[in-house]
């Protein structure tokens, strides 16, 4: 005689099982679902740029500056004003400001301050950049007085303008640019002294690089006119100061 109640069929077990399969499907399902909706990364606000602000926005900048990052924060929030970047000579760098050339300016210091807001933004090392084969390289890091006798070569867009007791002046015009006097280094005349940044902007497989300890490093700095009534340098110096869209109206 056949036991009831107390059992259960095949069919009934299988539609249990089925049943916890799709319910754990559907958490898993929901818990990938919301992974992925934490992981979009939140879009930058655009700031509407007012009518105040001008069509565009120039920023100069002096060789070896890094403002990629601030531009790339003005390219997300400010599309509608276009940012233009104007390379600076360091003998124009002030005069690009005060005329009007340039809207505000990463310049090299140290600079006219007069009529001027200067932020410093950081310091790069000065380094001698020597062909690959010089007798230089072999140390890690260098003197003024380890430069006693070398040709040192000053380009005419120098931008450090450090003075080498002892150095022997070149017997053909100074290169014209930064990159120029480095690919004279690198077929074995003589020296030059840059920054880091234009060193690596520069380097060459020929040629290698050198820390020059005691001397002051070169700042880079952002500038612009004291009195200028323009609300994209605020917004500028706002996004260099670090703030955020949701401030950049304070």
């Amino acid at each position: 005689m056949a036991k009831g109640g107390g059992s259960r069929s095949p069919r009934s077990g299988k539609s249990g099982k089925d049943g916890k399969d799709a319910a754990s499907r559907r958490t898993a399902k929901g818990a990938a679902s919301a992974h992925k909706k934490k992981q979009q990364p939140k879009p930058v606000p655009v700031v509407d740029p007012g009518p105040q602000m001008p069509e565009h926005f120039t920023l100069g900048a002096i060789a070896g500056a890094t403002p990629g990052k601030w531009i790339d924060a003005w390219q997300e929030r400010y599309r509608r004003v276009p940012l233009l970047l104007h390379p600076l000579h360091r003998d124009a760098q002030r005069s690009a400001l005060v005329d009007g050339e340039v809207d505000a300016a990463l310049v090299r210091l140290p600079i006219g301050r007069e009529g001027l807001h200067v932020i410093a933004l950081y310091e790069e090392l000065p380094v001698v950049v020597a062909s690959a084969d010089s007798h230089l390289c072999a140390a890690e890091e260098l003197t003024l007085d380890d430069l006693g006798g070398e040709v040192v070569i000053t380009p005419l867009d120098d931008v450090v303008r450090v003075s080498v007791p002892g150095a022997v002046a070149p017997r053909f015009a100074a290169p014209e640019t930064t990159e120029e006097a480095i690919a004279t280094v690198a077929a074995g005349v003589g020296v030059v002294i840059v920054p880091m940044s234009l060193a690596r902007l520069h380097h060459r497989k020929d040629t290698e690089w050198r820390v020059l300890q005691g001397v002051d490093a070169s700042t880079v700095a952002l500038a612009w006119v004291a009195d200028a009534d323009n609300p994209a340098v605020a917004a500028f110096v706002g996004i260099v100061r670090g703030r955020t869209a949701n401030s950049s109206r304070d």
